[in-house]
């Protein structure tokens, strides 16, 4: 390749963005730009894997048609990004900025990252057994470090607010950066080219330009641990204020409450705030001036007390912000259409679970009853609640709420967590610690159906190897290792392997003489 063209150096950057993100749009604006700016211009792009486990990466590469013309040749230009070698990064959510950092495709002596700070979970995130959320306020850390200078807000947000999508955010983000050699005119002039969306990507465009010269959130922190208490309603916020909870607990305190009245009634929070009473007791006597016991105590009854049932669930789907939220998400314009089909599969228990306690228990119990219901139930039903029919079905399941109290598995889960409770209280005293982990052991019962059977014998089998974890050597690491283990697959096997290796065959199994169930 002649001299000329070897002394000048191509603009590189890549974009990465989720589907339905508008990058492929973002691209062409950044091509045509270039196009009409004197510049060659070359685009690729590679799609991602479905289901949120990877963006699609396009990349596009900038030349001075000067120095191409100087040279008597056109350059060479690359079809994919070389770490180390971008100049510019584009990303339209935090986990794919930080992503690229790792890809090698931000590095400090050379690239601007650009970068959305809002979140939308990754697979790996949704499918954890337990809180599988990355830490944001971490991600957005090794994004600064790693980049020549970063640009990051809250660019769906921002999108949202101007009827747009998030690469007019980018487009405008990048424009304010200065990092390309084109006055802002000619940028807005893409978009027109574009002939897609004008008004509002002109919109989101003029507003995250504004935001990148003023520096916006290069350095903001990403924090969920604001006081809400005066979010929540003046009877509930008198209830906390009542019960004297500080710091850390608090906070919980205030969730829970809130919480368990949406879930049955303020009835319900009371009954929470008396039972986690003893707590406060167990803290003063046996703490160690952290409050973790406490804090987690509060946090796991709250969530036991609001178990998922079939009643819960049909309220939860039926009301006016979920159709709002599904509305948003579809994207649905004015005058068009919308219909959400909601697929059911009931088994024989979860029914059972809804009825009375005598009359869950005889149905479980009685051979010709539970097998008729099997077969109305094998193929499960298809329930719109976008229609009159199957709202209305759903309304009338949901309004069973006031008869929770006397179902039966209202009655099993009260004793289940009167046994734990009463386990976490009578480890405490000689193993604060323990108590600790005894606590957070009961985030393995969640859900319903096959999901909440699951949990439950994972969470029986550490009751049982209690018992002899209290005689070795810090029971309390030991048994945090296997609560990880627990969560690690839906299946146990991770589980079962790391009790293998703890505790080595002695021809008894871990859990035999286990006798009674805790949940």
């Amino acid at each position: 390749m002649d001299a000329q063209v070897t002394k000048v150096r191509p603009i590189t950057i890549a974009i990465v963005a989720l589907g339905g993100e508008g990058g492929g749009v973002l691209a062409d604006w950044i091509v045509d730009l270039a196009q009409h700016g004197g510049y060659l211009a070359q685009a690729t792009s590679v799609p991602g894997v479905a289901q949120r486990t990877g963006a699609t990466v396009y990349y596009v590469e900038l030349f001075p048609k000067a120095a191409a013309a100087a040279a008597g040749r056109g350059p060479i230009l690359a079809l994919m990004p070389v770490p180390g070698d971008v100049d510019v990064v584009l990303a339209s959510e935090l986990m794919e900025a930080a992503r690229a950092v790792e890809r090698g495709f931000v590095t400090p002596d050379k690239t601007l990252l650009v970068a959305s700070t809002h979140r939308v979970f990754a697979m790996t995130e949704k499918i954890a057994l337990a809180d599988g959320r990355a830490d944001a306020s971490a991600l957005l850390a090794a994004c600064h470090d790693a980049a020549r200078q970063l640009v990051a807000f809250d660019m769906a947000a921002l999108a949202e607010a101007t009827g747009s999508v998030v690469s007019a955010v980018l487009f405008g983000a990048l424009a304010g950066s200065g990092a390309l050699p084109f006055p802002r005119p000619a940028f807005e002039a893409a978009i027109r080219r574009g002939e897609v969306g004008v008004k509002s990507s002109l919109a989101a465009f003029g507003a995250a330009f504004e935001a990148a010269q003023a520096g916006e959130a290069s350095r903001a922190a990403i924090s969920g641990s604001e006081d809400k208490s005066n979010n929540v309603s003046p009877a509930l916020r008198a209830l906390v204020d009542d019960a004297g909870y500080a710091g850390e607990a608090r906070a919980v305190v205030v969730a829970a409450v809130e919480r368990l009245n949406d879930y049955q009634d303020i009835a319900y929070a009371r009954d929470f705030l008396a039972r986690l009473q003893r707590f406060r007791d167990v803290e003063r006597d046996h703490g160690d001036g952290s409050g973790r016991l406490l804090s987690e105590a509060a946090r796991q009854l709250a969530l036991g007390m609001a178990y998922e049932d079939t009643i819960r669930v049909a309220d939860l789907k039926i009301r006016a912000s979920r159709f709002a939220r599904v509305r948003e998400e579809a994207q649905v314009r004015d005058g068009q259409i919308l219909e959400i089909a909601e697929f059911f599969h009931p088994r024989v228990q979860e029914i059972a679970d809804t009825l009375p306690s005598g009359l869950g228990r005889w149905l479980l119990r009685t051979g010709w009853a539970r097998g008729l219901l099997e077969r109305l139930t094998r193929k499960g039903r298809v329930v719109k609640t976008t229609s009159l029919r199957g709202f209305l079905q759903l309304y009338a399941l949901s309004k069973l709420k006031p008869f929770r109290r006397s179902s039966l598995r209202f009655a099993e889960e009260q004793a289940a967590l009167a046994r734990w409770l009463d386990l976490v209280a009578d480890t405490a005293p000689s193993d604060y610690a323990l108590a600790v982990q005894v606590a957070r052991m009961r985030s393995l019962v969640k859900g319903y159906g096959d999901t909440h059977e699951r949990g439950r014998v994972k969470f029986d089998k550490l009751v049982a190897l209690l018992p002899r974890l209290r005689g070795r050597g810090e029971p309390a690491g030991q048994l945090e290792g296997l609560i990880k283990a627990a969560l690690a697959d839906e299946g146990g096997q991770a589980l079962d392997k790391a009790i293998a290796a703890l505790m080595p065959a002695s021809g008894t199994s871990p859990t035999a003489g286990a006798e009674h169930r805790v949940a």
